[in-house]
């Protein structure tokens, strides 16, 4: 079985059920996951992890995003984005410098009700099941995080914007609430994901892309037969995890790593770094075996996402 992540170009139209889907027919493998849902209309950046590496979906889900987004100033509906019903339209009257002064108040920490259009359940059930039915219930506002929100142009009553922010964050309210921060409300006209933690734009690859990558690098072999390194396209588990330190055991310590047993230090070689709580570990032939952390109390290294790779 192929593990491994590939940097997917999520294109108009799908849905990231339809990547997954579509990637399950190339690759011919059922074990294969996303890492968190985009927009049918909206574009970019959608990493999908296959075999062992299906584990860090939920990390990746976890990182900060990176999106540029167009918000249409004057416009108003009732998915707040540009697909859904106009509620309600007005003149635009309001300055460029008023329109950058409302944008920054909204960097840093806010408090942002879920859209009703969302997966978001409540109750157990989908808000956008409820809204089809056209019911809409209370949310209560989750805080968000925007790092940061770059201004790239304004040409009233449209402003195009790259956000950086937390997980849970919906771009289409961002735009709402701005919109009624200015007076004159406003929706999102476009949408496209540039980065997911260390996955970015210029690396994704298109469905198509990939289906004729996996036909010349697999060549005349059975899917049975395939292997992760053989496929130039997929990333291995660890690219998830730049920032931490990297630690090889020792080949006596190989069955203890195997059995997913605590590790002493004195079984770890790591270049003669600080021991960090947490540390990318390895076994003796240089397989990601997963990430560990310190545990004061036995003085060890404990196995807290382990998906060692063949």
């Amino acid at each position: 079985m192929i593990s491994g992540i590939i940097n997917v170009y999520k294109e108009k139209g799908y849905t990231s059920f339809d990547v997954v889907a579509k990637l399950r027919g190339i690759l011919k493998m059922k074990k294969i996951g996303h890492t968190g849902t985009l927009d049918p209309d909206a574009e970019g950046v959608l990493p999908v992890c296959l075999g062992k590496a299906t584990k860090v979906c939920g990390l990746l889900t976890d990182e900060d995003k990176e999106y540029e987004t167009v918000m249409l100033l004057g416009t108003v509906t009732d998915t707040q984005d540009i697909t859904g019903t106009v509620l309600r339209r007005q003149e635009v009257t309001v300055t460029e410098n008023e329109v950058r002064a409302a944008v920054m108040r909204f960097v840093g920490p806010y408090m942002q009700v879920p859209p009703m259009y969302s997966a978001k359940k409540v109750n157990g059930k989908k808000l956008y099941d409820l809204a089809r039915q056209g019911m809409t219930v209370e949310r209560s506002a989750q805080q968000v995080n925007i790092a940061s929100i770059e201004i790239l142009s304004i040409s009233l009553p449209r402003v195009r914007m790259r956000v950086t922010c937390s997980k849970g964050t919906y771009i289409r309210t961002l735009c709402e609430d701005i919109g009624q921060t200015l007076g004159c409300g406003a929706c999102m006209e476009s949408l496209l994901r540039t980065r997911v933690a260390g996955f970015c734009l210029a690396d994704a690859l298109a469905i198509a892309q990939i289906e004729e990558r996996v036909r010349k690098e697999a060549g005349d072999l059975p899917p049975e037969e395939w292997r992760t390194e053989q496929f130039s396209f997929l990333m291995r588990t660890d690219a998830v995890f730049p920032k931490y330190q990297k630690a090889m055991v020792k080949k006596e310590a190989q069955r203890l790593l195997r059995n997913g047993n605590p590790l002493p230090s004195e079984l770890l070689l790591n270049d003669g770094m600080s021991w960090e709580e947490e540390l990318c570990v390895y076994d003796a032939a240089g397989h990601f075996a997963g990430i560990y952390r310190f545990d004061a109390k036995i003085c060890a290294y404990r196995p807290y996402r382990f998906f060692l790779e063949e």
